[in-house]
């Protein structure tokens, strides 16, 4: 497993300790590794340190994009799915036809960038004694909130699927909960359990629940922190855990639905911004930030490149009288798009209010309980916003509560999951076809030999 050193992190404290380091410009020693105690001494050093981890968190390789992304290509069926893949990038191309190779470049840059990003949490968990006392528990809620996000979102990708054979024994990645400062032998760690990444997940998760305020600005909440593990009970099939996380996020009333129309972004070329809907979100502006699900879903005249096109087949599972057909357009190129990263610089959803009543719905309805609010009440709650019927007793089957999902949430970066953790096919694909699963990358196979790869690579 690769990881980086912390000082490349915090630009300008690494600039002064190189030129503090010798005693004349022809005195250069170079250096492999800073000290902790260098590049860290201050409480807002520490704070520098966090939002390098949430620059790292909304990275085109993570939040940022091919979380996301990802999640459509693996899922559809080329050609004749809810996507239709048209562009070039070779490492995009090979997830959408399931032929992915050891050296995607894909599959290493998101395990490489999360690795870097879980480094950054691990160095500010280290160092908490340099906070302000009326902080440390929100950067420790903080820290852990990004560290178990990653941790469950690799051993979805990386991983077995929960509960295809023993999770206590099928591979998923290697954790770690220290900073790694110099590689060495010591950093060659092998890769742990689906349970244990997932047991990792759950307490950093649980704890950054605890730890963290009901309002943050844009960093991470306890809302966020619940609406992830309403995401990681989910994927277990614990549904009664699943239903209890989400109806934190709801029943604290931080967050309310918002009208359709308002839901996405629709601006162009404006700085990104939340809504009441929004619980956590990848920031974007001009300045900073790239919004890469832009990049692939939007058409040139809206900055991006096109890649990504809707297909008709997608459309077709809209009644007449459901809203969220209009979040689609046709561009210049008679291309179907959706309007959902329509703005070039426009903020990426992670977690918004919608996704909570439709976990709570099905993991009620699953349970057999009604936690906050019975099925059928959550189910029309989003159905009515929508402008969709209403749907009755009789129609509240799990069929139409993941077709409801599956609309609301389109291309947002659940579908692979879903359809993995309800046994779903992918095209002729099972489930929990190895072409499902990424590679773990070429480079850290090589580099660190206690790493097993996975099957069919």
């Amino acid at each position: 497993m690769k990881t980086y050193k912390i000082f490349t992190l915090v630009s300008t404290l690494s600039v002064g300790l190189w030129l503090t380091a010798c005693n004349s410009q022809l005195d250069i020693k170079p250096v492999n590794s800073v000290a902790t105690s260098q590049a860290l001494s201050t409480a807002a050093d520490l704070n520098a340190l966090l939002v390098g981890a949430y620059d790292g968190l909304g990275g085109v390789n993570l939040y940022g994009g091919s979380f996301i992304r990802d999640a459509e290509l693996l899922a559809t069926v080329p050609s004749t799915g809810d996507v239709l893949w048209t562009g070039t990038f070779v490492a995009p191309q090979q997830i959408y036809v399931k032929r992915i190779l050891v050296n995607n470049d894909q599959a290493d840059a998101t395990w490489t960038n999360a690795y870097r990003t879980i480094n950054i949490c691990n160095t500010v968990l280290a160092n908490l004694n340099l906070a302000l006392a009326a902080d440390k528990d929100r950067i420790e809620g903080e820290a852990k909130f990004i560290r178990g996000s990653l941790y469950f979102e690799l051993v979805r990708l990386y991983g077995k699927t929960w509960g295809d054979g023993d999770n206590n024994t099928n591979p998923g990645v290697p954790i770690v909960t220290t900073p790694t400062v110099v590689l060495d032998a010591s950093s060659n760690v092998p890769r742990s359990s689906v349970a244990a990444v997932y047991t990792q997940a759950l307490q950093d998760l649980t704890d950054a629940a605890a730890k963290l305020p009901v309002s943050n600005g844009f960093f991470a909440t306890q809302g966020a922190s619940n609406a992830q593990l309403s995401r990681v009970y989910l994927q277990k099939a614990d549904y009664p855990n699943a239903a209890k996380a989400a109806d934190a996020v709801i029943s604290s009333k931080a967050y309310q639905l918002v009208p359709l129309a308002n839901v996405f972004d629709t601006r162009q070329s404006q700085n990104g911004a939340n809504t009441a809907e929004t619980i956590f979100a990848i920031q974007n502006t001009d300045q900073d930030g790239i919004n890469d699900l832009n990049t692939f879903y939007g058409s040139s005249d809206v900055g991006g490149r096109g890649d990504i096109e809707l297909t008709d087949t997608f459309l077709s599972q809209f009644s007449a009288a459901d809203g969220r057909a209009g979040l689609i357009y046709t561009d210049a190129v008679d291309a179907i798009r959706t309007v959902k990263f329509i703005n070039q610089y426009g903020n990426i959803q992670v977690f918004r209010l919608a996704e909570m009543y439709l976990t709570r719905a099905e993991a009620n309805f699953r349970a057999g309980t009604s936690v906050g609010a019975a099925p059928l009440a959550d189910i029309n709650l989003i159905r009515t916003r929508a402008g969709a019927a209403p749907l009755t007793a009789a129609q509240l089957t799990l069929a139409n509560i993941l077709r409801e999902r599956r609309l609301e949430l389109a291309f947002e970066g659940t579908y692979i999951h879903d359809l993995k953790r309800t046994k779903a096919s992918v095209g002729t694909l099972a489930y929990n076809d190895p072409k499902l699963i990424f590679p773990v990358p070429l480079r850290e196979v090589t580099t660190n030999p206690t790493l097993v790869q996975n099957t069919g690579y």
